[in-house]
């Protein structure tokens, strides 16, 4: 399906733009659109079946959230890569095997990002190398309290829910 794009603003990660389009039933149509380069999330989980997960401090959010080790997609880098930097750098871990949990859209009424999910075990710790925008804390969570904590909605982002349940759903750890 063609359209025309009016840029409206482009920032370090995303552009907005005013699409202009016919549907598939002909109806024309204006849409605001966000376009994201995407992402990647880990399920990082250890031999005694924890979970790492991070307390990240999230401003649009309004406040802390627990979430995956997750990032976004560079240029020309494949979504296990951008899982496997994400995961080192910020929760100090190397995975030896990787597994795919699948994709998700993310907001698809105004946006086209897609995060890749991702099982990862055999871990090893390095030293973590969160950027300085960052504000992370690392924990290490048994994974059926991170499931019931998912069941209870003390966390509340979307690819660490999806990503839990992918990850129950595939295999128990």
């Amino acid at each position: 399906m063609s359209h025309t794009t009016q840029p409206v603003y482009t920032g370090r990660i995303i552009r907005l733009g005013i699409e202009s389009l016919r549907l598939p039933n002909g109806t024309p149509l204006e849409l605001e659109v966000v376009r994201h380069p995407g992402g990647a999330a880990v399920v990082a989980l250890d031999t005694q079946g924890q979970v790492c997960l991070l307390r990240q401090y999230r401003h649009a959010a309004g406040g802390w959230l627990w979430e995956l080790p997750a990032g976004k997609l560079e240029p020309g880098e494949s979504p296990q890569t951008t899982a496997a930097r994400e995961l080192l750098e910020e929760a100090g871990l190397q995975a030896g095997t990787w597994e795919e949990l699948g994709e998700v859209l993310t907001t698809p009424g105004f946006c086209d990002e897609i995060i890749h999910l991702f099982l990862a075990r055999e871990l090893r710790e390095l030293p973590a190398c969160p950027e300085a925008h960052e504000l992370i804390e690392v924990h290490w969570i048994a994974f059926d309290t991170a499931l019931q904590q998912v069941r209870e909605g003390s966390i509340r982002d979307a690819k660490t829910m999806l990503g839990l349940l992918l990850a129950a759903a595939t295999t128990r750890p």
